[in-house]
């Protein structure tokens, strides 16, 4: 079976700076893949040249079976890109931006009116059609954006972190679509800085410092972390956590929320012996549990173990 995208030593550089250091990943059609990492990760880097918005300094990559060095027109012709930051033209409505943009890829009239009200219906902007870009909020601009992006019915669609400053039922309504375009057969690759997201995709690529990292399904690295993990709430936070430094067999103390997430050695059964050295050490409230890893950790020890914490 043919990959819906496929790279080969894929790099880029900008000067000095190596933002995308070659990378090898691909995906299967009607499949997410989420490219995962911090902010400088490369990212978007990643996505620009997917979308033959950029060239590769070295390296090869074919999108929709269309290489991008010999053939970025017919990849443009077959993506769509939905960028970080708003894009669109704020002052046209909405519909007048989904006729723009049906014009930029020659939709036929037939198709382009079929293909609006499928789209208004399914961003859920139909009773918005007549409001200005400008006037509407983040959320309903992701979807416009998206919609937009849909318009000639591209094969593959890239998100460049799609999610980003958008409020909670508006982020889970863009999921809830992404959800409906795989139905329709579409391969859709995204870029996150949301773990929990990574928990969506079927596949992922997690990026540190424009180099690859790992990458797989969910499920398969989960197990490449080997420590033991566990969550630990005590009063004052700060306290606890040095505390928790200096139990032997721990590895890795992070900060979350108002808890502490605890990576030990695979051998270690710490609990006791983090309850003991809390209470000892004047922590209250003290509740230590093991749990089992998230993408978050995932990434925080694949890191850890590259030397890439910095």
């Amino acid at each position: 079976m043919g990959y819906a995208v496929e790279t080969f030593d894929l790099t880029r550089r900008f000067g000095a700076r190596t933002a995308v250091d070659g990378l090898s990943i691909r995906v299967e059609p009607g499949r997410i893949l989420g490219l995962v990492g911090p902010d400088g990760a490369g990212k978007s880097t990643t996505i620009r040249l997917l979308t033959a918005a950029i060239p590769p300094s070295s390296g090869r990559a074919l999108v929709a079976g269309r290489d991008i060095v010999r053939d970025p027109e017919g990849v443009r012709a077959r993506v769509g890109y939905v960028a970080q930051h708003f894009a669109l033209y704020g002052d046209l409505t909405v519909a007048e931006n989904l006729a723009f943009y049906a014009d930029v890829f020659g939709v036929p009239e037939a198709a382009r009116i079929r293909r609006t009200a499928e789209l208004l219906a399914f961003s859920r902007l139909a009773e918005h059609s007549d409001r200005l870009a400008d006037d509407l909020s983040g959320g309903m601009k992701r979807k416009l954006a998206l919609a937009c992006a849909l318009i000639h019915r591209p094969e593959v669609l890239f998100l460049d972190e799609p999610t980003a400053g958008v409020d909670p039922i508006s982020r889970r309504d863009l999921w809830r679509i992404l959800g409906g375009l795989l139905g329709e057969g579409l391969t859709i690759v995204l870029s996150t800085a949301y773990m929990d997201e990574a928990d969506r995709c079927h596949r992922l690529a997690f990026l540190a410092e424009g180099r690859l990292v790992a990458a797989g399904l969910p499920d398969e690295l989960r197990t490449l972390v080997s420590a033991r993990l566990y969550e630990v709430r005590a009063q004052p936070l700060a306290l606890a956590r040095e505390l928790t430094k200096g139990v032997a067999g721990i590895e890795i103390v992070q900060l979350l929320g108002d808890r502490l997430r605890v990576f030990a050695e695979p051998d270690a059964a710490p609990a006791e012996c983090l309850r003991s050295a809390l209470a000892a050490g004047g922590a209250a409230a003290v509740d230590v549990r093991e749990v089992a890893p998230s993408m978050e950790d995932v990434f925080v020890a694949l890191r850890s173990r590259r030397g890439l914490d910095g």
